[in-house]
């Protein structure tokens, strides 16, 4: 999938015209997720995003990234007699087609467009109770297909979005564990 995914973008990209803009940059902000589990109460946790971007087109552009994240989710049962708690460290390569309106020194962008996600690592913290009731429970993907979808700001070379990022499948299909992730970015293009 991943072969089709960067062809995908390769033939995107060759097929905007040579005078197109091309930016390149880093970027960085937070991010709050949780993780949807059947049976189970959920709340967000604060995390990361760090890495960089390019920007290829005018109006309409086509936009690679790859950056880490931190991600995760806290789950507890009905009565609160057991909880846990994940964190995930990701790989995330999002390929976003967007649109952009405005003058050249401020505009506004929307975008949206699919995700690949790797696993890294894995953090649990389950209560002795919690490993008994859901034995398998922490059988996590290294995986997935995602996606995004936001909108973002230009000031000159500063850049900011606003995105949702979401999975095609769950990352423990035994539970229905499903990531939903709000993120918030500033980043800084080079030229």
């Amino acid at each position: 999938m991943k072969k089709y995914l960067l062809s995908a973008a390769l033939l995107i990209a060759i097929s905007i015209s040579a005078k197109a803009q091309f930016s390149l940059g880093i970027k960085g902000g937070v991010n709050y997720s949780n993780i949807d589990a059947d049976n189970l109460k959920n709340s967000s946790v604060a995390g990361y995003q760090v890495g960089a971007f390019a920007r290829i087109g005018n109006a309409f552009y086509l936009q690679p990234e790859v950056y880490v994240s931190s991600t995760g989710g806290k789950f507890e049962s009905d009565d609160n007699s057991y909880n846990g708690h994940v964190r995930f460290t990701n790989l995330n390569v999002p390929v976003l087609l967007g649109a952009r309106f405005g003058p050249q020194n401020l505009n506004f962008r929307i975008m949206a467009g699919p995700e690949y996600i790797s696993n890294l690592s894995t953090s649990e913290n389950f209560s002795q109770n919690f490993n008994a009731a859901y034995n398998d429970f922490g059988h996590y993907k290294n995986s997935t297909l995602g996606y995004q979808a936001g909108f973002g700001v230009d000031i000159g070379p500063i850049t900011t979005d606003l995105r949702y990022q979401g999975n095609f499948n769950d990352i423990n299909s035994n539970y229905g564990q499903r990531p939903n992730i709000w993120a918030l970015s500033v980043g800084f293009k080079f030229f």
